[in-house]
């Protein structure tokens, strides 16, 4: 959701951003334009009549006082507050095509972000971590999970269809040990403050975070119940402030959680079919942060810093992305995504995107903070993963594999396990 004043201010940079997201109806801005115009001369009309008619009742008023006749008065009266009603219920029409042309349009782009149009013109950075020799043909971890009796994709297939997963013993261990060593590190080292939140939120919490309208086919819905299956917790820990108005003094807010997620994974037809790589139920450490619009830049350097200490402990080789126009999502300004190097699938693998959506979420959802001056603004929210731990497994066990199938943990994790 756009601020009305940048589109008529701005509308070519608008246009020029959309341009460069790739986005296709263009037009929507000059109907756009013309509804601002329209709405602004219909407020203008109905205050206009609401003043005759203020004249008009303080005249029937004296009248009324002084013994006369008040009935043509009143007649005109109630002409007037049927003519403002006409135009309060043309006004309700035209905020109701405002907003929901507003909601399905993206997010105005950082300046630092590439031009591109898909994946493949995304920026390297930097990489992290030196290139493991392995002295054998390294295996993609589904095949050591199987031959350790970790995982068993035919059981997770038998009780849910494709994509789905069950571990087993020391992988089940592994998954926990990963969301407890992430946890604490962020909580202890990081500064965040854990929250438990809902698996399951309402239409609400996902129009304040874009997944709603737009994208509404790509997420698990309990139509029965008004309920949707959180795709990451970004979605219920951002919608903790939802309707809020946080003291200043309070900001920046760091806080994170470990949920399970759902995705539809409807775009990735014959994509990773095997392993952990692209899963509709998977477990993340989710990131959340809300900062002064003047500390978000700074914020979201940290948060990144924050992903990747999680690898640097883990030593896990890693390269930092920022990513393009054409690959972006929809409700960010500016993306860095963590990609892993993965020995036995012989390819990179992303293990963490961390956003910063600026005011775009903060004004979907009225999340506002109060300035030491008293005045209400949108505060900027951010979001990443802390890890996705299914990915973040899948990465241990291939880097750390042996040439016999076993897996040397990393020294991280060994406390938890």
């Amino acid at each position: 959701m756009i601020d009305l004043k940048f589109i008529t201010d701005n509308t070519e940079e608008l246009k020029a951003n959309l341009e460069r997201r790739g986005f296709k109806d263009l037009a929507v801005l000059d109907e756009l334009a013309g509804i601002i115009l329209r709405r602004k001369d219909l407020q203008k009309e109905a205050d206009v009549l609401r003043e005759e008619r203020n004249k008009a009742s303080k005249e029937i008023g004296k009248v009324k006082q002084a013994g006369g006749d008040i009935a043509a008065a009143s007649a005109a009266v109630k002409e007037i507050g049927d003519r403002i009603k006409k135009i309060e219920d043309s006004l309700e029409v035209e905020e109701t095509k405002l907003t929901d042309i507003n909601l399905g349009l993206p997010n105005i782009l950082d300046k630092d972000v590439p031009t591109g149009k898909n994946e493949h013109d995304n920026k390297v950075l930097y990489e992290v971590g030196e290139v493991r020799n392995f002295s054998f043909q390294p295996k993609p971890h589904f095949e050591l999970g199987e031959s350790l009796g970790w995982f068993n994709f035919e059981k997770g297939a038998k009780l849910a269809g494709a994509r789905a997963y069950t571990y087993f013993g020391q992988g089940a261990k592994l998954e926990r040990a990963l969301a407890n060593f992430m946890l604490e590190t962020h909580t202890k080292e990081h500064g965040y403050t854990e929250v438990w939140v809902p698996v399951m939120v309402n239409d609400d919490c996902m129009l304040t975070t874009g997944q709603y309208p737009k994208f509404k086919d790509e997420y698990y819905r309990l139509d029965r119940d008004d309920l949707n299956l959180i795709p990451t917790a970004e979605v219920p820990l951002t919608n903790l402030y939802r309707d809020e108005i946080i003291p200043e003094g309070q900001l920046p807010i760091s806080i994170t959680a470990h949920t399970s997620c759902f995705r539809r994974e409807a775009g990735s037809y014959g994509k990773d079919t095997r392993g952990l790589v692209r899963v509709h139920q998977f477990q993340k450490v989710e990131l959340v942060k809300f900062a002064r619009p003047e500390d978000s830049e700074e914020e979201h350097k940290k948060m990144l810093s924050h992903a990747e200490n999680i690898l640097k402990k883990l030593g896990i080789r890693y390269r930092v992305m920022l990513l393009c126009s054409g690959d972006i999502s929809a409700a960010s300004s500016k993306t860095y995504d963590l990609e892993v190097w993965m020995p036995g699938l012989n390819r990179w693998m992303e293990i963490s995107s961390v956003s910063n959506f600026k005011d775009f979420q903060a004004r979907r959802g009225k999340i506002r903070y109060k300035s030491k001056d008293g005045k209400n603004q949108l505060v900027h929210t951010l979001n990443g993963s802390g890890l996705a731990i299914g990915r973040t497994l899948a990465a241990v066990m291939e880097t750390y594999q042996k040439e016999d199938g076993s897996i040397e943990f990393p020294e991280a994790l060994k406390q938890y396990l």
